[in-house]
C-alpha cells in the first residue's frame, strides 16, 4: 500500500511535491494503487517512485518525470502522458489504451504485458522497449504498437503459422466489379481457391474513399503475387504506378482480346522485371482454362525467383 503521507504531499500540489523531492532526494515515494483519476500532475518529479496499480484514468502527467518509475499494471486510460520522460519505467501490464504519448521519451522501458489500444504516440522516443518478462531473455524492439505482435510471432506456432499462410497463400486481385467484369473476377477467385491460394479481391468501383492508395499497398505487401485485370481498368493503371515501383511482388495482368494495354502498364514492364507480360485471353471460359498456365504459373516462377534473390 502506499505511504499516506507521500500521497498527502502531492495532494498538496505539484509545486510543493517537485520541492518536497529535492529536499529528499534519497526517499523512494510510495504512491501504489493511490487512485489519482483525472489528476492535474503535469511537471510533476515521480522519478523511481513506487506507482504500481495508480490510477491514472484522465489525468495530466504532461511533461512529468517517470524516469525509471515502477508502473507495473498502472492504470493510465486517456491519460496525458505528452512530452513525459519514461526512461526506463517499467510499464509491465499497464494499460495505456487512448493514452497521448506524444513527444514522450520511452527509451528502455520494459513494456511485458501492455494495452495500447488507440495509443498516441506522434514524435515518441521509442527505442530498446523491452517485450519479454525479467525472468526471460530481453528482447527489444523499437515500437511500442507492434511490441505485442512481435512478442506473440516469437512466441505462438500459430501466429507464425499464420504470417507464413499469408505470405504464401495470398493473391491480391484488382478489377472493377461493373456489370461486365464482376463475372470474371468472381470467377478468377472461386479458380485461385481451387488451387490452394486464399484470394483477396479489392473492388475500386464500391470503395467509399478515393484515398485508398495505403490499404492497397498494404495488401499488396502481404501478397504472394497480384493479378490484375486490365480491361475496363479505371483506377487499376493509377494503383498499380503506386505499387509496382515500391512492392517487389509479381503483377501478372490479364486483358481480354481486342482491349489494348494503357501505355503506362508497359513502361512500368520495362523498368520492373516482376511486371510481367500481360495474358491476352479471348472468353471467359478460356481464362479459367488457362488459368493455371498462363496466369498462377508465370506469377508463381517470378515469386520463387524473387524469395531466391
Amino acid at each position: 500500500m502506499a505511504k499516506p503521507k507521500h500521497v498527502a504531499r502531492l495532494n498538496e500540489g505539484v509545486e510543493a511535491w517537485n520541492q518536497w523531492r529535492k529536499k529528499s532526494r534519497r526517499v523512494v515515494p510510495d504512491l501504489q494503487l493511490t487512485n489519482f483519476r483525472g489528476a492535474s500532475l503535469p511537471g510533476a518529479n515521480l522519478s523511481g517512485a513506487q506507482l504500481n496499480g495508480t490510477f491514472f484514468i484522465d489525468a495530466n502527467l504532461s511533461r512529468a518525470n517517470l524516469r525509471g518509475a515502477n508502473l507495473v499494471g498502472a492504470h493510465l486510460l486517456r491519460a496525458d502522458l505528452s512530452g513525459a520522460d519514461l526512461t526506463k519505467a517499467n510499464l509491465q501490464y499497464a494499460n495505456l489504451t487512448r493514452t497521448n504519448l506524444n513527444g514522450a521519451n520511452l527509451t528502455g522501458c520494459a513494456i511485458y504485458g501492455i494495452s495500447v489500444w488507440g495509443v498516441r504516440l506522434e514524435g515518441a522516443i521509442q527505442s530498446n522497449l523491452i517485450i519479454t518478462p525479467y525472468e526471460e531473455s530481453a528482447i527489444q524492439v523499437d515500437n511500442l504498437e507492434v511490441a505485442q505482435f512481435v512478442y506473440l510471432l516469437l512466441n505462438n506456432e500459430r501466429i507464425r503459422n499464420v504470417i507464413d499462410t499469408i505470405t504464401s497463400k495470398v493473391v491480391l486481385i484488382l478489377g472493377r466489379f461493373t456489370e461486365e467484369r464482376k463475372p470474371v473476377l468472381e470467377a478468377i477467385r472461386e479458380e485461385l481457391r481451387k488451387h490452394d491460394y486464399l484470394p483477396v479481391l479489392f473492388d475500386f468501383q464500391t470503395s467509399e474513399s478515393k484515398d485508398f492508395t495505403g490499404t492497397i499497398t498494404t495488401l499488396a505487401n502481404m501478397a504472394r503475387f497480384i493479378i490484375a485485370d486490365l480491361t475496363d481498368p479505371a483506377s487499376v493503371p493509377h494503383e498499380l504506378a503506386m505499387i509496382v515501383p515500391t512492392t517487389v511482388v509479381p503483377v501478372q495482368s490479364i486483358l481480354l482480346q481486342g482491349q489494348r494495354e494503357y501505355a503506362m502498364f508497359r513502361d512500368l514492364k520495362t523498368r520492373y522485371h516482376w511486371a510481367l507480360e500481360p495474358f491476352i485471353y479471348e472468353s471467359e471460359s478460356l481464362l479459367l482454362a488457362q488459368l493455371d498456365e498462363k496466369v498462377i504459373a508465370p506469377a508463381e516462377a517470378k515469386a520463387r525467383e524473387l524469395i531466391r534473390k
